[in-house]
């Protein structure tokens, strides 16, 4: 059977999914992860009807970083004699100024990418890893890179731009805004439920351990909360948002952190972990009686609804907002908390919905239409690697 391979390499997960094909059709055969890497490794594959294929626990010892997490699956996958991979796509969160769209694999593509890293240190190294691997283990199968800033491409220079000399830009400090291929999704899939809706003015809120919004108007991004990295914008779980420059020269000048310190620290130390000295995940904070742990809550709730603002306004109006990713598809508490944010618009929920995980739990009367849409990156890059292959590969 022919099949595209997705991997989505993170910093302490790797997850893939292999599709089958057949002419340009697609067909979900295996999703599979393993996380926990370095702490509690756990490989878990389910096959196309949602059976369990494999459940497997290894010591922190045996799985402690990316590469040895990367054997594991390639161990596992090569067994499964019934595939003959034909492609293999891949995730890269930072495609800089050069790349607007997937490409197909080759040196001079990995040499670029890999210049990137200082601009995405928590993604890029671990999204190139498994590209490399791939290339000295089959040299043969086309790999091709789906770039989660191309979705944003679309931006004008006036909303690209930071008020810097303009040979900044021309050298690509800009912003880019991520999260692009689940918005891709997500605008497709909302196009699909709601037409209507989706050709209007839309906000869709990608909140997970990495947060962030996006305005899309008639399916096209028009401005997002992250920029030039993806440090931006709303607090995440270890990375601090939206920061005023001047922080961090102060960090640096005037209480001498390093460079590298700097990073840690706005990189692993910051957002709701910095904010209530307890944990990155939303759920540990929700369940907590910290007094912190609630500010942190507060504090994400604020921002976020802030930023809705903000978005609502390079669009001119809000017809629809959507939720996904693992907050935004899995706690009806922070959907009801950053939609109440947002009476100002005409938003009125439904909270029974709500509870209930309706695809729409906006009320009747509601100016603006709420929905939850799990987000779907691999099956985007999935379609992504078919059609590049197709154009020069016999599949």
């Amino acid at each position: 059977m022919d099949a595209i391979l997705v991997i989505n390499a993170g910093s302490s997960s790797l997850k893939f999914q292999i599709f089958s094909v057949a002419g340009y059709d697609l067909f979900r055969q295996i999703r599979g992860q393993i996380d926990g890497i370095g702490v509690r490794p756990r490989l878990r594959a389910t096959g196309a009807n949602g059976e369990a294929l494999i459940d497997q626990r290894f010591a922190p010892e045996d799985v402690p970083d990316l590469p040895s997490a990367i054997t594991e699956t390639r161990t596992w996958l090569n067994g499964l004699k019934r595939f003959r991979i034909r492609a293999i796509g891949h995730r890269v969160v930072h495609g800089g100024p050069d790349y607007d769209e997937p490409v197909l694999i080759d040196p001079s593509v990995l040499k670029l990418l890999a210049s990137y890293q200082d601009l995405a240190p928590l993604h890029q190294p671990n999204n190139l890893a498994p590209i490399q691997l791939a290339i000295e283990i089959a040299p043969d199968v086309p790999q091709v890179v789906c770039f989660d800033t191309a979705f944003h491409r679309c931006h004008d220079e006036i909303a690209s731009s930071y008020a810097l000399p303009s040979a900044f830009y021309e050298e690509g400090v800009r912003r880019y805004g991520f999260h692009g291929l689940s918005y891709e999704y997500i605008t497709g899939r909302l196009g699909e439920i709601a037409p209507d809706a989706a050709a209007g003015k839309v906000i869709v809120a990608h909140l997970g351990s990495g947060a962030s919004m996006c305005a899309v108007s008639d399916g096209c991004s028009i401005e997002s909360t992250m920029g030039f990295t993806a440090l931006d914008g709303l607090p995440m779980g270890t990375r601090s948002g939206q920061l005023d420059p001047g922080v961090v020269l102060h960090l640096i000048t005037a209480k001498g952190m390093s460079v590298d310190a700097v990073s840690d620290l706005l990189y692993n130390e910051s957002g709701l972990k910095g904010l209530s000295g307890q944990s990155s995940d939303m759920r540990d904070l929700l369940a907590s009686n910290n007094p912190r742990a609630a500010f942190a809550v507060d504090h994400f709730v604020y921002r976020s609804g802030m930023m809705a603002g903000m978005l609502a306004a390079a669009l001119g109006g809000l017809d629809a907002f959507v939720f996904t990713a693992g907050v935004g598809e899995n706690s009806p508490k922070i959907r009801a908390l950053i939609t109440e944010k947002l009476g100002w618009l005409g938003v009125e929920i439904d909270h029974a919905a709500n509870k209930a995980g309706a695809t729409c739990f906006s009320t009747p009367a509601s100016s603006v239409a709420l929905y939850v849409i799990p987000t779907d990156e691999e099956l985007v890059i999935a379609r992504h690697t078919l059609a590049v292959v197709s154009k020069g590969v016999q599949l």
